[in-house]
């Protein structure tokens, strides 16, 4: 019965969560390493604009939920992310527009492009604060579990409960969903593999009459795509706050680098390394040893949580030094 009350809390506590938020980490990494790969620099305005979409996303759900509409035991956000979306990649394609085409045209180095997009963080940063404040907001109606702690108890007999969160749930759906949409679009589809040849070579693309306007378009639009409703899970699955989406941009970076900056495979696989690597090492073992017949006498904890982005540079630094092109062998940095 140890052994299996061990088992429940790995699952409860480092297992769950870790999928529920590498998901998360992997549907941003995935936006970063399209814009990586095809527009060739690194957008460091990503994590805002999770944050701008979510809060977009909030609005139109708040909007939704005062006319009286529900999705029962689902989030009434499920319905108000297509409209986030929207809105959000309009204001992203106006930023291409007015920010980053007179670079592109001008054949400017990637630096340049990455500067102008931490100039464009903080402009969608301040907008975000304006547009919904800074307190932290949670938007999460419908049910709460699908699986309880004392429901669990019940049917078990266990002293250790489980819990599996529906927003949990709807992470892994969804992003099992997104991944697979992503993958047969870019291999399937026309304009995928256009998208493919011009992150290839853009030169032999262009000479085989791919519009290169259209392929920034698409890019854009499925990276914020993919940012908003990372966003918004991560807002489902905890709250939403300005400032968090600022600071989970490092693990999303470190998820796409781990992986392989321009390979959408190794964006997902980085994802889910850095998630369990974080919760790894800041979660307190001491319950898991007491289970198994160990009497430790700390908490067993490497990192405080305070500390879990520290796993991220450390990861991060470790890659770029000794494979910079990732595991699954994308582009340098």
């Amino acid at each position: 019965m140890d052994f299996l009350n061990a088992l429940v809390a790995i699952l409860n506590f480092v297992v769950i969560p870790a999928a529920a938020y590498g998901a998360q980490l992997a549907l941003g990494a995935l936006g970063v390493t399209l814009i990586y790969g095809i527009l060739r620099f690194s957008n460091f305005a990503h994590g805002d604009t999770m944050a701008f979409g979510t809060g977009l996303v909030i609005l139109v759900t708040w909007g939704l939920q005062a006319l009286g509409i529900s999705l029962g035991p689902l989030p009434v956000a499920l319905l108000a992310l297509p409209i986030g979306i929207a809105l959000c990649s309009a204001f992203v394609l106006g930023t291409d527009r007015v920010v980053y085409r007179f670079y592109r045209k001008k054949k400017s180095d990637s630096i340049i492009m990455v500067m102008a997009s931490v100039g464009v963080m903080f402009v969608m940063n301040g907008l975000t604060r304006l547009l919904i404040g800074v307190d932290e907001i949670r938007f999460d109606d419908g049910a709460r579990f699908l699986i309880s702690v004392q429901d669990f108890k019940a049917w078990t007999g266990l002293t250790e409960g489980l819990a599996l969160r529906l927003s949990q749930a709807l992470t892994l759906v969804v992003t099992a969903l997104c991944c697979w949409a992503l993958f047969r679009f870019l291999n399937k589809s026309r304009s995928g593999k256009a998208m493919r040849a011009y992150a290839d070579n853009e030169d032999l693309a262009l000479l085989s009459g791919i519009d290169p306007e259209r392929i920034v378009r698409l890019t854009w639009i499925i990276a914020t795509a993919l940012a908003v409703t990372a966003g918004t899970l991560y807002g489902l699955d905890k709250s939403f706050k300005a400032f968090n989406y600022f600071q989970i941009l490092l693990p999303i970076f470190a998820a796409a680098i781990v992986g392989g900056l321009g390979s959408p495979i190794g964006a997902v696989a980085g994802g889910f390394i850095v998630a369990f690597s974080e919760v790894a090492v800041t979660y307190p073992w001491k319950k898991i040893a007491t289970y198994l017949g160990f009497q430790p006498e700390g908490l067993l904890q490497l990192l405080s949580t305070e500390y879990k982005f520290a796993v991220s540079f450390v990861i991060l630094i470790v890659v770029l030094l000794f494979r910079p092109t990732g595991l699954f062998r994308g582009k340098a940095y």
